[in-house]
Formats: C-alpha cells, sequence, structure tokens
C-alpha cells in the first residue's frame, strides 16, 4: 500500500512580491509516496474542490538523479522545491546515505543533490532553514529496513537509530557543525526553528530515552558563531501493569509517550508536542 505524505508546494515566502518569484501560485501539491519513491504533482486548479493529478515522477527517476529513495519532506527554498529523503540507494535504501535534493518549482523536473559537502552526516529527517542566518538544521531517524516493516526492537534497545542533530552552511550547502545528543536519545525528529527572524534558536522533538523511556525537547540555538543544544522538556512514561506490556516495554513497567510532532505557534510562545499519549503543551 502507498504510504503518501501531503506538503503545500509553495509558503508564504514564496508568494512575496519582493522575493523575486511573484509569479509564483500557491495552487499545486507535491506527494511524496514513502514506500514507492514516486513524488505526484497534483494541481488544485481551475477548481480546488475537484484537484487532478498532472504529473508522476518514478522511482528511478529520483534514483538516477540524485541517488535517494524515501521522499519525505517537502519545503520551497531559495533555489527551488527542496524534498527530504530517508533512504539511499539500492532495493533497501541502504546503499548511500538519505538526504536532500532539489525539484524546479516551475516545470518540477529534478535538479539533484543539494548537497555539496555533506561531512558526517549519515542518516536523515526532518529539516529546516534560519533563511535570513542563511543556516540549514537537519534530524536523523534510520534507514529503510528499521521502520518499514515497524520499529525494529532490538536496534532500538542497541541504540542504533538516529541520535544527531546536523547544522549546515545554507548557500554553500556544506555541512558545519554535528552535535550528537547521546546514543540513549534516539530518533531526533521534528525540528521547529523560533518565527521571529531575528532570534537564533528552535526545538527539536526526541522520541524516547532508551534508559527510561521519557519523551524529550531539546533547544538548538546559536552563540558567538556555534551552535549549542541543551535538554528543555521532558515527558514522563506513564507506569503500566507489565503483564500486559510487549516484552520490550516489560522491563520498565511503563509506557513511553513516544514524541512523534511538534509545533511552534506562530508568536513563539507555545510549543504543542503529539505522541502516543495526545498532546502536550510545553513551553
Amino acid at each position: 500500500m502507498e504510504t503518501l505524505r501531503l506538503d503545500p508546494t509553495f509558503h508564504l515566502s514564496a508568494l512575496s512580491p519582493t522575493s523575486g518569484h511573484a509569479f509564483l501560485q500557491r495552487r499545486y501539491l507535491i506527494i511524496p509516496g514513502i514506500r514507492s519513491s514516486r513524488i505526484y504533482i497534483v494541481d488544485t486548479q481551475p477548481d480546488p474542490r475537484a484537484p487532478k493529478l498532472i504529473k508522476t515522477i518514478e522511482p528511478e527517476e529520483v534514483l538516477r538523479k540524485t541517488g535517494y529513495s524515501r521522499p519525505h519532506t517537502v519545503h520551497c527554498g531559495p533555489e527551488g522545491l527542496y524534498i527530504s529523503t530517508l533512504g539511499g540507494a539500492a532495493k533497501d535504501g541502504t546503499q548511500g546515505p538519505p538526504g536532500i535534493f532539489i525539484m524546479d518549482c516551475e516545470t518540477f523536473e529534478i535538479r539533484g543533490r543539494w548537497e555539496i559537502d555533506r561531512g558526517p552526516q549519515k542518516l536523515h529527517y526532518d529539516f529546516w532553514w534560519i533563511l535570513p542566518r542563511d543556516y540549514m538544521v537537519s534530524s536523523e531517524w534510520g534507514l529503510p529496513p528499521q521502520f518499514e516493516n515497524g520499529l525494529v526492537a532490538e536496534d532500538l534497545l542497541a541504540n542504533k537509530y538516529g541520535h544527531s542533530v546536523h547544522f549546515w552552511d545554507l548557500r554553500d550547502r556544506k555541512h558545519v557543525q554535528a552535535i550528537d545528543l547521546g546514543a540513549n536519545h534516539q530518533m531526533p525528529l521534528e525540528i521547529r526553528p523560533a518565527h521571529d527572524p531575528t532570534r537564533e534558536y528552535g526545538f527539536l522533538g526526541v522520541v524516547v530515552d532508551t534508559t527510561n523511556l521519557e519523551g524529550l525537547i531539546w533547544t538548538w540555538y546559536r552563540e558567538n558563531g556555534k551552535f549549542n543544544i541543551k535538554k528543555t522538556a521532558t515527558i514522563s512514561p506513564e507506569p503500566a501493569d507489565a503483564a500486559k506490556l510487549p516484552a520490550l516495554l516489560k522491563g520498565f513497567g511503563a509506557v513511553p509517550p513516544l514524541i512523534s510532532d511538534i509545533d511552534l505557534s506562530l508568536d513563539d510562545r507555545f510549543l504543542y508536542i503529539a505522541g502516543a499519549a495526545g498532546i502536550a503543551l510545553a513551553l
């Protein structure tokens, strides 16, 4: 079964008449298929109630032009559409690291990889940038065999999923710094920078601490040209009868919150956290 992730093609930055792209219209949906590695282009005009599929990009083209597979997140950017991936080449997506590629925003042709110098980055998940400061932040999950058929308990307990956050020079497309959160802080996924363009900080959600099952929120920031990160909030697991838990959790006697998404309010005052147990307000 195809797994689709919907993201609007153009955000407000693409609609700004001062951006040099005043002709762009917020009319298309770019829909990556994580399982198939296809990308679907849907036009919502002339009738948004009857959108039409106008183009399908096959996985062979994605792989040939980028070396990547399993497209995941779409953002508009300074040079076109940026699409992150979760897999590299080969059938199982483990040949080479995943990364980001660029697509033309008018023709929807794939231009190629975004990274020129990826440094130590080997895994990928989410990404965002601070355009006025000209840098990008990216996170990690795992390779396709670690998530396509469900969580691999042995890999999780052995801390084999991602546990680092990466910082990039946006203009030069090069990796400038990595921060390892500690191997027990498994799966740092969602990145949410401050909306205020004068501020240099943002939030990162970590799915689980394998030592105690906590979910965590970290805050990254830059001081004197160097990136830093600190743990700013934790969500405790819920105690549960070990007899009713799967083998993976019996020793803990609890159920983890499993942070899956975070969202920062437009005024930067509130951070909303989604997990297996519901939604919490952290900030």
